[in-house]
């Protein structure tokens, strides 16, 4: 399934002039900070141990917000585990993408929800921005980035490797440039910016410190250290979508 991932991703990325997007990179371990993150549990565990493949977060009691590529069938399974291992609690619930997903430059529609069986008790969601509220933001604006993707990329005899832990990270990253349908966030460590890597599409990308869902993850340049590419959710199009799951504010 994380093969699969990778393929969309590169397929968005042309489409975005930039190579893949993914997993925390220059973060740290997220602990209890953001308990409304979670991750995508795959049905089996990858070749190295790990078994999350994508993130979201909680908007609701009983929806999980997420990416539309991240699909892997009409029943999800999603943790909140921290760190999580094999056995830990998890969540089940119905996927729905946005039917108008198409990867398009303008207005991809990369969004999803999972509408869980029963309400997530004892987890606070975290907040959606207002209508339009994100066209003027300042360039000094920043986000916090939190995922379960890659945590380290390295670069190995046959090229680079991205590895996996199953923890929540977290980052923050520094706008660069504002899109109708897309924030582009810096992750370059060189100036002081964390992001995201493989795992961590659909997760959120959180306006400064606050709990408001600005935009989540989609895409990115392919070894993680340049522009995390995401995904408004205040946009007309994003809105329409969610306001069939979801009371919008």
């Amino acid at each position: 399934m994380r093969q699969k991932m990778f393929i969309t991703f590169a397929l968005v990325a042309l489409l975005l002039f930039a190579s893949p997007a993914y997993a925390i990179t220059n973060g740290q371990p997220d602990g209890t900070g953001h308990p409304n993150v979670g991750g995508l549990v795959a049905a089996h565990a990858y070749s190295d141990g790990t078994w999350l493949y994508c993130s979201g977060t909680l908007i609701s009691p009983t929806v999980f917000l997420t990416a539309a590529h991240c699909g892997e069938g009409a029943r999800v399974m999603v943790t909140f585990d921290p760190n999580y291992v094999a056995g830990d609690p998890t969540y089940t619930g119905t996927w729905h993408a946005d039917p108008l997903y198409n990867q398009a430059q303008n207005d991809p529609h990369d969004i999803a929800v999972v509408v869980f069986d029963t309400a997530i008790s004892g987890i606070t969601p975290a907040r959606l921005p207002t209508a339009g509220s994100l066209g003027d933001l300042s360039h000094f604006e920043t986000f916090t980035s939190v995922g379960y993707g890659a945590y380290e990329v390295t670069n190995q005899p046959g090229g680079h490797h991205y590895l996996y832990d199953d923890v929540r990270m977290v980052a923050t990253g520094t706008l660069n440039a504002v899109n109708p349908a897309w924030l582009r966030i810096s992750m370059n460590p060189a100036t002081g910016n964390g992001g995201t890597c493989y795992g961590d599409s659909g997760g959120p990308n959180f306006l400064g410190d606050t709990d408001i869902v600005a935009a989540t993850t989609i895409t990115g340049d392919a070894v993680c250290r340049a522009t995390n590419v995401t995904y408004r959710v205040d946009t007309a199009s994003a809105r329409a979508f969610l306001g069939q799951f979801v009371t919008l504010p």
